[in-house]
């Protein structure tokens, strides 16, 4: 009998060269789950050396869940943007946006980097655009938990926002001595994605507690990107 074929492939990165983010073991879970659940591979890269060509040529879709710092090699950064060039796509959950910060390729590729963050707080989610599908969870003034991320400026023009937080619902205000913030003002995007260099980028900012990714709401979200990353249908 033959194997039916999954309808794409999608490589997951997790590492990280600074803060190790505790919820990367549930996401993982989580992210093989929704494969199981939407017909669709999801395989760990383990060895950060095995990010070759030859081995990318199989997957529509590279994943960084919850990476941090400078993670790949000048080699291993052709390999990724030959990758997006040749019309494959990019998801990046929470922490992909404290990633990379001197890959400029990258840091135009995720739209918007990671500047500072208060203490997790509960607020209320905006729906910033609602032809983007898996957003229908965070309808009507979502109260949602998590690591409030303040961006810097945006990288590239041409990000298409689709979720943002309500800044007068928590305290965005964070001191960390080197560095502050204040927030970003009545406009803080949180979820955007983009079509960049031939191929495609989803970005959430959402996913830093492990409990979101038991979160109905969440994965949908996150599929939704990711769907739209491998087959660029939304």
């Amino acid at each position: 009998m033959a194997i039916a074929q999954k309808q794409f492939k999608t490589l997951l990165v997790t590492t990280t060269r600074g803060w190790h983010h505790e919820s990367i073991h549930a996401g993982v879970l989580a992210l093989q789950d929704l494969g199981r659940k939407n017909f669709f591979d999801v395989v760990l890269l383990e060895d950060p050396n095995g990010f070759t060509d030859k081995v990318l040529e199989q997957f529509q879709v590279v994943i960084f869940l919850n990476t941090t710092g400078d993670i790949f090699d000048s080699a291993q950064q052709k390999v990724m943007e030959r990758f997006i060039e040749s019309g494959k796509g990019f998801v990046g959950i929470h922490s992909a946006s404290d990633t990379e910060y001197d890959w400029d390729w990258y840091t135009k590729l995720v739209g918007r980097m990671f500047h500072i963050h208060p203490v997790i707080q509960t607020a209320k989610l905006s729906v910033l655009d609602n032809s983007f599908p898996g957003l229908q969870g965070f309808a009507g003034n979502k109260l949602w938990t998590d690591e409030w991320y303040q961006f810097g400026p945006e990288k590239i023009q041409g990000l298409n926002y689709i979720l943002a937080v309500d800044e007068s619902s928590y305290n965005p205000k964070a001191d960390w001595g080197t560095k502050k913030g204040e927030g970003m003002g009545k406009f803080h995007p949180i979820a955007w994605y983009h079509n960049y260099d031939g191929g495609r980028a989803f970005y959430t900012a959402l996913g830093h507690m492990p409990t979101d990714y038991n979160d109905p709401a969440f994965l949908n979200h996150i599929y939704a990107g990711i769907f739209w990353a491998a087959t660029g249908k939304k």
